[in-house]
């Protein structure tokens, strides 16, 4: 089979789960509002571009998180973890970044947003690292202790919020600007996604943070692709017990890759919430952090890899961003959500599909070998 032809094969449950939760929608909206059904459709499809350059700037600011969430889920089905803790492990970098941008400004210059940013990596990975250390002493399952963890999170950083004397607005309900020096910059992209309006240009809330993201998941891809650590945390995800009889530290391993996801969610909190003039800040309120779930449709359709989880990610901002136009044709915005659900549904439902079909195959090709062979001593 040629590069192409198994490039195509890797890549058909995306397409098929992308065009079969488009065609979802387009049925949503036409039994929603019949009339404006092909507009409504044509809306979603056109994302950014509903608003030119800005727009695009808005897909790209967007994006950002959940490609490194993407990233976060991704890399845990790499090693065979399944990482539903990534909005727990975000909230809790986001609160540390912004307690540093904030309160350390005795930092000079940019390396006061830097620090922000590593600081809360750090509370990320801690935060994974506890669900890794779970899984590998006491075998307590990754699922249940992510889950525990979102809502310990959530309400630990409230908790934490509103028991700040520097943090909290009491007023708006959510955590205060950080300092000018903490801001992500905007590396030159404001001057590049942007629109005129008279004589003002008004600027995209685009900043240097998609830059960022999409160096780390090329990072992440170097690491996983071409590097021993990579392999054996790899080796660990294909088959955990033959890779202890291969002398690979497996605790060790399924350690590591909690907190390498933790981390990844940690710095996706950190970019989200030290841009405060973008209106991110963290609102004191009993819901979950969303881009630690869409995350999950992102590593999906990117196929856990680390380059495909940077064009998933771009498509699910591109759709989002959308999605905020329908409004204008009298739909609900959360329409998008919806479509975005069912991606994730009928990739998932692609990828077993993918699965029982390679399973059917290798069984019929020892059939015909078994049968083969028969043949031969006879």
């Amino acid at each position: 089979m040629s590069r192409i032809k198994k490039w195509l094969l890797s890549i058909s449950p995306s397409l098929i789960a992308i065009l079969s939760g488009i065609f979802a929608g387009f049925i949503i909206l036409l039994i929603s509002n019949p009339a404006s059904a092909f507009n409504g459709l044509v809306v979603i499809l056109k994302g950014g571009w509903n608003n030119g350059m800005k727009g695009l700037g808005q897909v790209l600011y967007y994006a950002t998180p959940i490609i490194l969430t993407g990233l976060s889920v991704g890399f845990a089905f790499k090693t065979g973890m399944f990482n539903i803790g990534a909005s727990g492990q975000l909230v809790v970098g986001a609160l540390m970044s912004i307690y540093v941008g904030i309160n350390w400004t005795f930092l000079p210059g940019h390396l006061h947003w830097i620090v922000a940013m590593l600081m809360g990596t750090l509370a990320g990975m801690v935060w994974g690292m506890l669900v890794g250390l779970l899984k590998a002493y006491r075998n307590v399952n990754e699922v249940i202790s992510a889950i525990m963890f979102n809502y310990i999170g959530m309400y630990g950083v409230n908790y934490l919020i509103k028991s700040s004397d520097t943090m909290y607005d009491i007023l708006r309900n959510q955590t205060v600007n950080v300092a000018k020096n903490a801001v992500i910059p905007k590396a030159g992209l404001d001057n590049i996604f942007y629109i005129v309006k008279g004589r003002f240009h008004d600027a995209s809330s685009v900043n240097g943070g998609i830059l960022i993201a999409v160096l780390i998941a090329i990072l992440i891809y170097i690491m996983i692709n071409k590097t021993a650590f990579g392999y054996e945390l790899r080796a660990c995800g294909y088959n955990r017990h033959a890779s202890r009889y291969a002398g690979i530290n497996e605790k060790k391993a399924i350690v590591a890759s909690m907190s390498i996801a933790g981390a990844l969610s940690g710095v996706a909190g950190a970019l989200m919430y030290l841009a405060p003039s973008t209106g991110m800040h963290i609102h004191v309120t009993e819901v979950l952090a969303s881009e630690g779930f869409n995350g999950i449709a992102v590593a999906l359709l990117g196929m856990s890899n680390p380059i495909g989880i940077i064009f998933a990610g771009l498509f699910i901002a591109h759709i989002t961003v959308g999605g905020a136009f329908l409004q204008s044709l009298g739909y609900m915005k959360e329409v998008i959500d919806v479509i975005v659900g069912l991606i994730i549904y009928f990739s998932a439902f692609s990828l077993l599909m993918r699965d029982v079909m390679t399973s059917i195959r290798r069984k019929h090709g020892r059939k015909v070998l078994n049968t083969e062979g028969k043949e031969a001593k006879c």
